[in-house]
């Protein structure tokens, strides 16, 4: 009998649906678990990412964390690098032609894209790959023998192709070679099962299908949900301004963290957590029973992703910070430092704005009367307060719930 460092299938299959929007078809990721443990060979799993932008935020790591979770289980992690496709652009979502990237951009773009998924990936169970290997190879008659594995019919049936038919948009016909050659990196790849998000179903069913045509087993679709944003109603975005950015300060991550719904974090829970399903579930009755505040859940799932990118004493320290600063309303401990030249006495509320702590004068005044400013601890509560500045001195300045600034006139 074969020995596997294989889980239980079963155990294996709960692991990794969680979070999952469609496996298509499960039973059949489900047969090549057990053939993979059966055989002591572990899948090929891959995830393509075309890099058209430089920075990673929380919503791109939702399908990576997937592949990790695959890589968990000990099967074979392939990170694909869309360097060629990424020339052509993803139509996926458009409602017009994408400008091509140049090479230079896509290889800058790929370069910042590892050093990132690798705070995610382990780094020496990873096979990465640049679909340039094969893409960059290829013939016309190998180009024109893929184009004769698919229907045009069939492409036009793409939403996105569709309404723009429908709205006499443009479509050029590089954009419906992008599924194809995507494809191809599937037949290349040999791969087991594919992941991507929702929107990327429409292509992934396309490399399935090409696959067959070359004749090779079909893999698995695997698709994940889109990260709704901190606002809790639209997909997190850079662009919407509801994003947390995996490379920001690890108490700027915390606090953006701790701004979404409650309800909100269980889906985070879910999608950017390595949390099981039990432990998830643990938490949820901890908070409906009234054991467990919201707050400190929420605080909890906030830790444990600023860890992830930062390290657990980062994690530690951001919990540590935000405890002081907005449940103890105490200062935190590295306020950043603001010089103010020696001088005549000045306003409160003019310091106030000049130091950004504060969009206007009235702003300021609305502070001060709604005792939301305070010295050394203080609270001030006449908006006419003078500051002296003819001596030097220091002391900590606080406006509203978030802001401290420890100001040295000198």
């Amino acid at each position: 009998m074969t020995t596997t460092p294989f889980k239980p299938v079963e155990e294996q299959l709960a692991y990794l649906k969680k979070g999952a929007a469609e496996i298509i078809p499960e039973e059949e990721l489900k047969a090549k678990l057990a053939n993979s443990a059966k055989a002591g060979k572990p899948l090929r799993v891959y995830l393509g990412v075309d890099p058209t932008a430089p920075d990673i935020h929380l919503g791109h790591t939702v399908v990576l964390r997937k592949l990790k979770h695959f890589q968990d289980m000990g099967h074979t992690a392939v990170f694909l690098i869309g360097d060629f496709s990424a020339m052509i652009g993803d139509p996926t979502g458009r409602s017009e032609t994408r400008p091509p990237l140049s090479r230079e951009e896509v290889d800058a773009n790929a370069k910042t894209y590892l050093e990132q998924v690798y705070k995610i990936l382990d780094r020496d169970r990873t096979e990465v790959r640049c679909n340039s290997e094969w893409l960059g190879k290829m013939s016309s008659y190998d180009v024109v023998r893929l184009c004769g594995h698919y229907r045009l019919a069939r492409m036009l049936e793409r939403e996105d192709f569709r309404s723009r038919l429908a709205n006499n948009t443009p479509i050029s016909v590089h954009e419906l070679l992008y599924p194809l050659l995507t494809a191809y990196d599937a037949v290349m790849l040999q791969s087991d099962v594919e992941l991507g998000a929702t929107e990327q179903k429409f292509n992934i069913l396309v490399h399935r299908e090409i696959q067959r045509e070359y004749g090779l087993s079909p893999q698995v679709v695997f698709t994940m949900p889109i990260l709704v944003g901190l606002d809790g109603e639209r997909k997190m975005s850079k662009s919407l301004g509801n994003y947390v950015g995996i490379n920001e300060p690890p108490a700027e991550m915390f606090g953006k963290i701790m701004s979404i719904p409650d309800e909100l974090m269980w889906i985070y829970y879910e999608l950017v957590t390595d949390r099981t399903p039990q432990e998830i579930a643990e938490l949820k009755r901890e908070v409906q029973g009234s054991t467990l505040h919201p707050m400190d859940a929420k605080m909890r799932l906030a830790e444990g992703v600023v860890s992830d990118f930062h390290g657990m004493d980062a994690g530690r320290k951001a919990a540590e910070n935000f405890q002081r600063v907005f449940r103890d309303r105490q200062a935190p401990t590295e306020a950043p430092i603001e010089k103010v030249s020696r001088g005549p006495a000045k306003k409160l509320t003019a310091l106030l704005v000049e130091l950004k702590l504060a969009p206007s004068k009235s702003e300021a005044e609305r502070l001060v009367k709604q005792r939301g400013v305070e010295i050394d601890g203080v609270s001030v509560e006449d908006p006419r307060k003078e500051i002296d500045l003819s001596t030097p001195v220091q002391f900590l300045l606080r406006a509203g719930k978030k802001k401290f600034v420890r100001v040295i006139v000198e």
